[in-house]
């Protein structure tokens, strides 16, 4: 597997983390827990901030014509990273929706 590759799996990896947290977090507040709601929402966040930091090298080495061979599980890793950003950012819109009932 090539670094390109791996990097693409530790995007999704943490990306798919982030998400699963930022959905828990929905449900926790859709339960009226606010505390653990919070507390998922900050998980999303770092693990999101994990992947965030794989795109980041990526762009780095782009930047530094060192080039980087794209592929489809790149694609979708990138794909994937932003989705669950848009997840995270809406989940903190419902959780604050949940709130104020």
């Amino acid at each position: 597997m090539d670094n390109i590759t791996e990097i693409a799996f530790q995007i999704i990896l943490y990306a798919g983390n982030g998400r699963s947290s930022a959905m828990e977090a929905i449900q926790d507040a859709k339960e009226g827990n606010f505390e653990e709601a919070d507390r998922k929402i900050v998980e999303a966040g770092e693990e999101l901030t994990k992947a965030h930091g794989f795109q980041t090298k990526l762009l780095q080495e782009e930047a530094s014509g060192e080039g980087v061979n794209v592929n489809v599980i790149l694609i979708h890793s990138q794909d994937h990273l932003m989705n669950a950003m848009t997840v995270r950012d809406l989940a903190v819109e419902f959780i604050e929706l949940y709130r104020s009932k």
